[in-house]
């Protein structure tokens, strides 16, 4: 897996511009590009914060022809419109180390096991 970040500081005053924008970018641009896994936009929970773009790929080559495609210049062929939107914005690129999934469903199936149990006699 590769894992591309962007933080992307705006103006509190223009953060609702730029999520409609970005969001309605993400759903246009992203859907069928190959390798990519998930994507994903943070939002700060204070006003310092950056937003961070997150982007799964299966391979840092399947990012790479990602961004050397016709899709990666059409999704930011409206760069101007965000760029103003931006006042900083910092790209990451990232390997994967360690990922743990905890799956509800066992959490659930182990709830139900106890339930359908019963209480214990004793």
């Amino acid at each position: 897996m590769f894992i591309a970040t962007n933080r992307m500081f705006v103006n509190p005053e223009m953060s609702e511009e730029f999520e409609r924008y970005f969001r309605g970018n993400m759903r246009t641009h992203l859907p069928g590009v190959p390798g990519l896994l998930r994507s994903t936009l943070l939002k700060p929970t204070q006003d310092d914060q950056p937003y961070v773009s997150v982007n799964e790929f299966e391979s840092e080559e399947a990012f790479r022809a990602w961004v050397a495609s016709d899709a990666f210049r059409e999704a930011h062929k409206g760069h101007r419109t965000i760029a103003r939107l931006v006042t900083g914005n910092e790209p990451e690129r990232f390997t994967h180390a360690e990922d743990m999934v905890l799956p509800r469903q066992r959490t659930e199936q182990a709830r139900l096991t106890a339930w359908e149990a019963g209480p214990s006699s004793g």
